[in-house]
């Protein structure tokens, strides 16, 4: 039996043997090599185990026997335990296998990429809402009272005024912080390219007064009451926490505070490349989900820009 570790140490096991379940070990090991980040690697090994064991279920152990048939099976299967944005997420990680294998050139001259004949599934475009100014306000001033009432207050306008993902936010250290500039380096961005952000004179304000409540040596921002790094789950706490003492009825997400970043951006006049760069996007595609901007929006565009209005007294 193949075991894949990942960066929590758990092992994704591959419960059949043969040539199906050694390719996927050799594709795991080239995305390993090639620099992905463990999250994208452990995201791929999840997938995997899942598509190998519908295989092992079908007792199919080489690659040969996959079809485009079997291939769009598997997704229709899926699509009964699985929301459109999971479905789609095992289209990608097989799409990727698959390339790979051509890539290398390992298969029989014969063999055709059974995926390259299967269609992506549709996931529908939901709307990303952002958390409104009127509730970050809310939240910052929950941060008035309580224990680290500085440094949440401080997570909160950073955040806001960065477009930082949570992972970024928690693996920003105080190396990395110019506060007389307000730059912020993001060294750990998605797919490890790092950035700069910018925080203006009010975060710059809220930071100082938290570092000055700091006491330990720790080298990371933000840090619990023991001077250890935050995690995901503690970051999620402190907005839960927050969120209820400050008597929102919709508690926010942390990404939703990215959201708001971007449309807040664009509605005080950032131009849309400059805000890519800001966001660390690689292009405009997910850019343009934040900015699904309101009906209000595109009214008050109108208004100013009126060929009507603006050409007729």
């Amino acid at each position: 039996m193949i075991q894949l570790e990942t960066r929590n140490h758990r092992t994704l096991e591959f419960a059949q043997e043969g040539y199906l379940a050694l390719s996927a070990e050799s594709f795991l090991t080239d995305r390993k090599a090639g620099g992905l980040t463990a999250s994208t690697v452990e995201f791929y090994a999840i997938r995997l185990r899942q598509f190998a064991a519908y295989c092992d279920a079908q007792a199919v152990t080489q690659v040969q026997e996959i079809t485009p048939d079997y291939l769009r099976r598997y997704l229709l299967l899926l699509s009964e335990t699985h929301n459109p944005g999971g479905v789609h997420a095992a289209f990608r990680t097989l799409r990727a296998f698959f390339r790979w294998l051509d890539f290398e050139e390992v298969m029989p001259p014969e063999w055709k990429n059974p995926m390259s004949k299967v269609k992506a599934p549709k996931v529908p475009q939901e709307l990303l809402e952002p958390v409104s100014l009127t509730d970050a306000a809310k939240l910052i001033e929950s941060c008035k009272q309580g224990d680290n009432a500085e440094r949440d207050k401080a997570i909160f306008l950073f955040l806001l005024d960065t477009g930082a993902r949570a992972s970024e936010l928690r693996n920003v250290n105080l190396e990395d912080v110019d506060l007389g500039a307000g730059a912020v380096i993001i060294r750990q961005g998605k797919g490890r390219k790092p950035r700069t952000v910018f925080i203006g004179r009010k975060t710059r304000r809220a930071l100082r007064a938290y570092l000055r409540t700091r006491r330990d040596n720790a080298p990371a921002l933000f840090v619990t009451i023991f001077g250890d790094r935050l995690t995901y789950t503690g970051l999620r706490e402190i907005l839960r926490r927050r969120a209820k003492d400050a008597g929102l009825t919709k508690k926010p997400t942390l990404h939703s505070f990215r959201r708001a970043f971007a449309l807040n951006m664009l509605r005080n006049g950032a131009d849309i490349f400059t805000l890519q760069r800001l966001m660390g996007h690689s292009d405009l595609t997910v850019l343009r989900r934040y900015l699904n901007q309101t009906d209000q929006d595109t009214q008050a565009v109108h208004s100013r820009a009126s060929p009507v209005d603006n050409t007729y007294r």
